[in-house]
């Protein structure tokens, strides 16, 4: 199959559903093959929206082969950097090379500032922030390795780039995401690996699944007059998950070769207001 991305190998985690699932599909559409992670279970207790199953990860692998594209797969916590490397390895064994990484898997966790507990804090800090940095750690000598650059796109938010009231400490992990990559890009660019982050406004996932309308709108009635500074100027409030894959894509891509260390909004606009 020829694409974008013939011949090339992606390491993406948080693959199971939503973000992930539709990076894996379009890569694998384009031509890669597929490394693909999810904790496919139990998240912290401070998130209120339903978890990933291991049928959804199940699906995901059907869908990348459907592609005609090869896929490993594994059943990883990003928090685990052992666990990482250990899946980088045999994806790497298997298809010979790695040439992209996508750090997608993180977790929200809505609450007034008041609310939010120390485990609270550090568990989204831990998924959010040392998870993206073990991926890269886990994935990074690979593409250094290979010889012949490559792709890092670090998955950070809207909350990222503006702020996203009512999650500090979200607001806190995605602002960090975003520094990581810039940092990452001045180091790596030496071995022709580009480094990237985008940052999604809403997205049409499973994280609005479960407790999490009612949590934010909890947390949106202790201050009412900050509910609307997420609006878009688009007519589109909501994104789909291939709308941001459609840019994670091209950033993988040679269409991309000389990006690096940029923060890439995809939000309608919203951090600009």
């Amino acid at each position: 199959m020829s694409g974008k991305l013939s011949g090339k190998v992606a390491f993406i985690t948080g693959a199971a559903r939503g973000q992930g699932r539709a990076h894996a599909v379009k890569m694998a559409g384009e031509g890669a093959d597929i490394i693909a992670v999810d904790i496919a279970g139990k998240l912290p207790d401070c998130v209120p929206y339903n978890p990933a199953t291991p049928e959804e990860f199940a699906e995901t692998v059907r869908l990348v082969e459907a592609t005609g594209q090869r896929i490993v797969s594994a059943v990883v916590d990003t928090r685990d950097l052992d666990g990482l490397k250990d899946v980088v390895q045999q994806g790497v064994a298997k298809f010979g090379r790695l040439d992209i990484i996508v750090a997608n898997a993180g977790i929200t966790s809505p609450a007034a500032w008041d609310e939010i507990t120390p485990t609270a804090f550090r568990d989204v800090m831990d998924v959010n922030v040392t998870g993206t940095w073990n991926t890269v750690m886990a994935g990074a000598p690979a593409i250094v390795e290979g010889g012949a650059g490559g792709s890092i796109i670090l998955i950070s938010s809207a909350a990222g780039i503006k702020m996203q009231p009512f999650m500090v400490h979200y607001t806190a992990s995605k602002h960090a995401v975003t520094g990581m990559a810039r940092a990452f890009a001045a180091e790596l660019g030496k071995h022709n690996i580009r480094v990237n982050s985008v940052h999604p406004g809403p997205v049409n996932t499973d994280m609005g699944t479960g407790d999490m309308v009612a949590e934010l709108g909890k947390a949106m009635e202790t201050n009412p007059a900050l509910q609307n500074m997420m609006l878009p100027f688009l007519p589109i409030y909501i994104a789909e998950p291939e709308d941001i894959a459609d840019t994670v894509c091209f950033l993988a891509s040679d269409d991309a070769k000389l990006i690096t260390a940029e923060a890439i909004s995809v939000d309608q606009g919203s951090t600009k207001y």
